[in-house]
């Protein structure tokens, strides 16, 4: 299995778009996304917004019946930095299931390419106003630093923003594939500050990306399925499943073995959960599910 569609990526909240790649053609004569820092999107025409975020991260908000955006006005007071694609849910299936949404609204963002799942309901604009400034961050460390003119034009080419030096270090080392001087930037950054959340849930990713190197996928679970009671053997093929989006499998392979482990197979168990935790984000709800069912394993 190789890693080049991971390199780099931030994994947090990450789910599967590979079949939104090359959607089917629109309609003739179906519309394409209105322009300017709001804009609708579809199961057909979602290409755009994928390359929208190449320039600016793009909030996409799912909406229904009823239920119009609340975040239009939001977008607005971050002048062309983030741009907002609404979508239709009970007419957009693919999106839907792509990015898991179960209820409307449903808020989820896209940086470069790389879906991030953000939030469900209606926050406060102060929260939403936090959720976004983190997503600035997000998308400052993948280098999508650009701008959408007031006009709707095509967006500004990017300005680079540093990264702290230690950040840099590792975004650097990921690039390079040189996934063990990014695991010691990150750990000397939270080293420096334990508070550094970014730099915790970059620790847990480039791990995973590590772990992953030069792994052969149909091998991995080939042992897995060989031995089933195997800590090394199931953590491997967890590690496969994260990094294809599918944190429910991992979850309950994982949690399933946990009762039947010595305490060193449980402590294993349970520091790669929280690497995961990590990577998925605390606010999905598969990572809440998780967490609860592990605590009620522990005690």
């Amino acid at each position: 299995m190789t890693n080049a569609p991971l390199s780099g990526a931030n994994l947090r909240g990450a789910v599967d778009l590979s079949s939104l790649v090359r959607p089917p053609a629109p309609p003739q004569g179906a519309p394409a996304p209105s322009g300017g820092l709001v804009r609708e999107a579809s199961d057909a025409t979602f290409t755009q917004i994928l390359d929208l975020s190449a320039s600016v991260p793009v909030v996409v908000e799912f909406i229904g019946q009823g239920i119009g955006s609340s975040l239009s006005a939001l977008i607005g007071e971050y002048a062309g930095r983030i741009a907002l694609a609404t979508v239709d849910a009970p007419t957009n299936p693919q999106l839907v299931q792509a990015f898991q949404v179960t209820e409307v609204p449903t808020v989820a963002a896209v940086i470069g390419g790389r879906p991030i799942q953000l939030f469900a309901g209606v926050p406060s604009a102060e929260d939403v106003r936090s959720v976004f400034d983190q997503l600035l961050q997000l998308a400052a460390q993948q280098g999508v630093t650009g701008s959408i003119p007031a006009d709707g034009a095509e967006p500004a080419e990017p300005v680079e923003e540093p990264l702290p030096p230690l950040h840099q270090e590792a975004y650097d080392a990921i690039t390079e594939g040189d996934f063990p001087r990014a695991i010691k930037a990150y750990e000397t950054a939270i080293a420096q500050n334990p508070r550094d959340h970014l730099a915790v849930a970059g620790l847990a990713q480039v791990s995973l990306l590590s772990r992953l190197d030069g792994a052969v996928a149909a091998d991995v679970r080939s042992a897995a399925a060989e031995k089933p009671g195997d800590v090394d053997a199931q953590l491997a093929v967890a590690d496969l499943d994260v990094s294809g989006g599918h944190l429910e499998d991992a979850f309950g392979r994982l949690l399933d073995l946990f009762p039947s482990l010595d305490a060193a197979g449980k402590d294993a168990i349970r520091a790669r959960l929280l690497e995961y935790f990590e990577i998925a984000g605390g606010e999905d709800p598969r990572v809440v599910a998780a967490r609860r069912r592990l605590t009620l394993l522990l005690y």
